[in-house]
C-alpha cells in the first residue's frame, strides 16, 4: 500500500488484529500481566461479536492425544478461567457440570476406557469405572467450583440409566470428563477487555488493510477506519488474532498459514417440558446418526434431491446443553454435519434444515426430544466459522517475520482456551519464560519431520 503524505500516524507497542476472545485475552495479558503501556486492539465491527459469541461456550480437559500437549495448554486455561472466576465473583458464570460422552456401540466401551487411561496419565485426572447400580459414582454440582471433581468416570449398565434416564436406552456406556462446563463467553470478554483497559489498552474500530516492513521486520500497520479514511500505527509487533480472517492477515505479511475454516452452527429452543434436566452436563452422542423419520417422512425426502440426503447417515458429534439460569427453559444443541472446508463469508449462508437435523440428531441420544417433533418452539440459529489446522491444535508464537506473531487456528475452542493462548502469546512477545506445551503451537511444528510423522498417526479422539 502507498502512504500519503497526509496519513496521520499513531504509534503503539503492540498492535493486535481482531477483537475476538483470543485478541482481547492477548491484549489483557500483556496489558495487565506484562505491564505493556501502549496495547492496540483494532477492530471492525464489535468485540466478541463475530464468532466468539457464537461457540457452546463450554471448556474442557478432555483432549487425549499422542503428547498431552492440549492437556496442558487447557489445564492451564481452566486455572487462569477459576481464578478469574474467584476474583470477580463468578462474573464469568463458570460451572463443572462436565462434559458426558455417550455411545450405543458396545465395541467402544474398551476404547473409551484406554482413552481416559491415556488421558489420566497425561494429566487430566484419574478415571472411575462403575458398572452396577449401587456404584459410588457422585454427580457433578449443578453451579459452584468448590468441590467438585477431576478426571472422568465410566459408566456401563445399569449406572447409566440410574445417574441419567433421560438417555436412550440403547447407551452401553457414557463417559463423564470432570475438569468441564461452561461459562459466559461475552462476560469472560468483557471483564478481560475492561482490564485491559484499566491498564492502557485501546480498541480502535477498523480494519487492518495492511502490514509494511522494514529489513524483514514490521514497522507499521495501517487501519481503514469505518468512513474510509487511512491511518497508520508506528509499532515493532503485530499479532495475527483475526479469527476466521487469520488467513487473508497472514497474507498481509505475505505469510500462508496452514488452516482452514468450517462452519459451524448452533440452535436453541424453549424446551419448555423439562425433558433435559436443568442440571444436566454437556451431552455428546459419540456415534453416527440416522435421523428418525417416520415412514412417511422418509417417502417425501426420498422424493427430492435437495432432501434425500437427510436418510443417510449423518457424522457423529451431536450435542447439547440447558442454557440460562433461573426460571430460563432453553436448551443448545449444535451439530457439524457438514464439514467441508469453506471460505468465511458474512452474514453466513442459509441452511433451511439446520434446526430440524439438531433437533432430530439430539432425539438420538435423547428420545424425549422426540416429543417437539410435531410441533417445536420457535428456534433461534446462529454460527460462525471454526478455523482450524489439520490436526486441530492452535497457532500461537512468532511467524516468519520479525515482530509478527499469531494466536489463532482456535477452532471451537478458542472460548477455553483464550486464557492460557493469551499468557503463551504475551510471553513471546516479551520473551519471558515459556512452559513446555509452548513448542507444541509455533508454525514451526509443520517443520519438524518427527511431528509429521506423529500427524500421520493422528487417531480419532472424539474431539468436537
Amino acid at each position: 500500500m502507498v502512504i500519503l503524505p497526509t496519513m496521520p500516524k499513531h504509534a503503539a507497542e503492540v498492535v493486535i488484529c481482531g477483537a475476538g476472545i483470543a485478541g482481547v485475552a492477548a491484549a489483557y495479558h500483556l496489558a495487565v500481566k506484562r505491564g505493556l503501556k501502549n496495547v492496540v486492539l483494532v477492530e471492525q465491527g464489535d468485540p466478541l461479536s463475530l464468532t466468539s459469541d457464537k461457540s457452546s461456550e463450554a471448556y474442557r480437559n478432555w483432549w487425549p492425544g499422542p503428547d498431552g500437549q492440549m492437556i496442558a495448554l487447557m489445564n492451564r486455561s481452566i486455572e487462569l478461567l477459576e481464578g478469574l472466576a474467584r476474583a470477580s465473583a463468578n462474573r464469568i458464570n463458570l460451572n463443572r457440570r462436565g462434559y458426558l460422552y455417550a455411545t450405543a456401540e458396545e465395541n467402544r466401551i474398551p476404547l473409551l476406557a484406554q482413552t481416559a487411561e491415556q488421558a489420566a496419565r497425561q494429566g487430566a485426572g484419574a478415571l472411575r469405572v462403575h458398572t452396577g447400580p449401587a456404584t459410588t459414582y457422585r454427580p457433578s454440582l449443578p453451579e459452584g467450583l468448590e468441590g467438585a471433581l477431576d478426571g472422568a468416570d465410566l459408566l456401563t449398565g445399569a449406572a447409566i440409566h440410574q445417574h441419567f434416564p433421560y438417555l436412550s436406552p440403547r447407551t452401553k456406556a457414557v463417559l463423564h470428563v470432570r475438569r468441564a462446563g461452561w461459562l459466559s463467553a461475552q462476560q469472560l470478554g468483557m471483564y478481560l477487555l475492561e482490564k485491559a483497559r484499566e491498564h492502557g489498552a485501546r480498541l480502535v474500530r477498523g480494519q487492518v488493510v495492511g502490514v509494511e516492513t522494514a529489513g524483514g521486520a514490521v514497522r507499521e500497520v495501517h487501519v481503514r477506519q469505518t468512513d474510509g479514511s487511512l491511518f497508520a500505527i508506528q509499532t515493532p509487533v503485530f499479532v495475527n488474532a483475526a479469527g476466521p480472517f487469520q488467513r487473508a492477515v497472514g497474507r498481509l505479511l505475505g505469510v500462508e498459514l496452514p488452516v482452514f475454516a468450517e462452519l459451524h452452527r448452533k440452535m436453541s429452543f424453549s424446551e419448555a417440558l423439562g425433558v433435559v434436566p436443568r442440571e444436566a452436563p454437556m451431552l455428546i452422542w459419540m456415534d453416527e446418526v440416522e435421523l428418525p423419520f417416520s415412514p412417511e417422512e422418509r417417502e417425501m425426502l426420498a422424493q427430492e434431491e435437495s432432501t434425500r440426503w437427510l436418510l443417510g447417515r449423518l457424522p457423529s458429534g451431536v450435542h447439547g446443553r440447558p442454557d440460562g439460569h433461573g426460571a430460563s427453559t432453553t436448551l443448545i444443541v449444535l451439530y457439524n454435519y457438514h464439514t467441508q472446508p469453506v471460505e468465511p463469508a458474512f452474514p453466513l449462508p442459509p441452511e433451511p434444515h439446520y434446526a430440524e437435523v439438531a433437533l432430530r440428531g439430539m432425539s438420538v441420544m435423547i428420545p424425549g426430544l422426540q416429543q417437539y417433533f410435531e410441533k417445536t418452539p420457535k428456534p433461534w440459529v446462529d454460527g460462525g466459522y471454526y478455523l482450524k489446522t489439520q490436526e486441530n491444535r492452535p497457532l500461537i508464537g512468532p511467524l516468519p517475520v520479525k515482530g509478527s506473531y499469531i494466536i489463532g487456528a482456535l477452532s471451537g475452542f478458542g472460548v477455553m482456551a483464550a486464557c492460557a493462548a493469551g499468557e503463551l502469546l504475551a510471553a513471546h512477545v516479551t520473551g519471558a519464560a515459556l512452559p513446555g506445551y509452548a513448542p507444541a503451537f509455533l508454525l514451526s511444528r509443520y517443520q519438524d519431520p518427527v511431528y509429521q510423522q506423529q500427524l500421520r498417526d493422528w487417531g480419532d479422539t472424539s474431539q468436537l
